[in-house]
């Protein structure tokens, strides 16, 4: 029992959403008859959610610091139109198209944090303002009407990986990736391994990290497999790509960065936090400028896939993203929560809906169920933090590099003020808050 601690990060519950994930592809792939892990459906899946797990990551950063951004499929929609329009009445290329798209969603989003952080306004207020607003800039700007996006605008949301190199049947650029995914699992393992052995700490067996990176390495593989033997000019999508980069720089500033410990400080405890030194009107501005520099991204590789942007655009993308980060174990109340189980959680949800599009479930089931499925998750974890047991889902990320949030997710109980390992200042408040 111990050594299986070890392999599922500390704790056999921890993963829970994993396996959750895991028996939802497995149900589906059995009821579909093996539609579910087929090259063409895997690759529609990530093409089809991309830009709500790039919304999720942005969402998970707002939430840890205490708000909720409602404004974020307007915003998305907004600028999608704004781009769109650019690109056929200027005639600018559609690479300065997404510069623009970026330099108008950072500009809404210092819009919207100067009222949160500045101002004081509360952030949900904020935002449905913003909902109201750049829903209504977008309907006004394109008329109502739906405006086409050039060929290689659609690239970014409905494009793959190229064919390189020799013929070998596969996409070559895919097994690159799915490689070099495999080679880091064990390269991470070795390290992990060795920082033990420089501190003296009780090592597990050495059958426990063998197990450990045997299991990631099968389902890197098989994922690489699928993705890499699709139909001619498929392979991994370009949407994916963005995807992965986008949760590596996220996941290594919210974990690994002076920022990133501040969000979860200010989240956890803003007075104790600004008593520290964290600038946590600082923090709060540039969390909401964020969230619309990620909504804008996500709005545009929606443009790029459906080749067009239109008033429809961005309806109900708030609140797929919220509830993929309240699944993956962020806490309502801030300062709990992680990018990867953000991205586990909207991977619950988009196989979920997926799955029931493959039995011929209709749209009215597909809401109840996935409604019921976020209540139960998060239902599940106030239970147990209200009983002192570990939360499964906020615990969820310790074994894949950890974080502050998925300590601190434990036992949801009151945090002491920050101290100069926590948030990265000189001085340190030595007294009681």
């Amino acid at each position: 029992m111990k050594s299986l601690r070890h392999i599922f990060g500390g704790n056999t519950r921890q993963f829970g959403m994993i396996f959750a994930l895991v028996a939802l592809v497995l149900f589906f792939q059995w009821r579909t008859n093996g539609k579910t892990l087929t090259s063409v459906n895997m690759m529609n899946l990530f093409n089809g959610n991309s830009y709500i797990l790039i919304l999720a990551i942005g969402m998970v950063l707002v939430i840890i610091a205490g708000h909720i951004d409602l404004s974020v499929g307007s915003v998305a929609a907004f600028v999608g139109i704004v781009v769109a329009i650019a690109m056929r009445d200027w005639g600018i290329p559609w690479y300065l198209g997404v510069l623009l798209g970026l330099v108008l969603g950072a500009l809404i989003g210092a819009w919207q944090g100067f009222w949160v952080a500045y101002i004081g306004i509360p952030a949900f207020i904020v935002t449905l303002a913003g909902m109201l607003l750049f829903r209504g800039a977008n309907q006004r700007v394109g008329n109502s009407l739906t405006v086409p996006v050039p060929e290689g605008f659609r690239y970014l949301g409905a494009g793959y990986l190229p064919e390189v190199g020799p013929v070998t049947g596969y996409n070559n650029l895919t097994l690159l990736i799915g490689f070099a995914l495999v080679a880091f699992v064990i390269y991470s393992e070795i390290r992990s391994r060795r920082r033990l052995e420089k501190i003296n700490a009780e090592l597990p067996p050495a059958w426990v990290p063998v197990t450990k990176v045997v299991l990631l390495s099968a389902v890197i593989l098989y994922a690489t497999y699928l993705f890499a033997t699709g139909r001619p000019g498929t392979s991994f999508p370009v949407s994916g790509l963005i995807l992965g980069v986008l949760v590596i720089i996220y996941a290594f500033i919210s974990n690994k960065t002076i920022f990133g410990r501040h969000i979860y400080a200010v989240g956890g405890n803003r007075h104790a936090a600004e008593l520290s030194g964290v600038k946590s009107r600082r923090v709060n501005f540039l969390v909401m400028m964020n969230m619309s520099i990620l909504a804008a991204l996500a709005g545009m590789i929606f443009v790029a896939r459906s080749t067009a942007s239109g008033p429809s655009d961005g309806v109900g993308w708030e609140l797929d993203a919220i509830a993929a980060v309240f699944i993956g174990g962020a806490a309502v109340t801030g300062g709990v929560g992680t990018v990867v189980g953000s991205i586990i959680g909207g991977l619950v949800m988009a196989v979920l809906n997926n799955g029931l599009q493959l039995l011929g479930a209709g749209a009215d089931d597909t809401q109840i169920i996935k409604g019921l499925v976020l209540l139960i998750a998060v239902g599940f974890d106030v239970f147990n933090k209200s009983q002192g047991k570990p939360s499964i889902t906020g615990l969820l990320t310790r074994g894949f590099g950890g974080g502050r949030g998925a300590r601190k997710d434990d036992v949801d109980t009151p945090q002491p003020a920050p101290t100069e390992q926590a948030v990265g200042t000189k001085e340190v408040i030595t007294h009681d808050v």
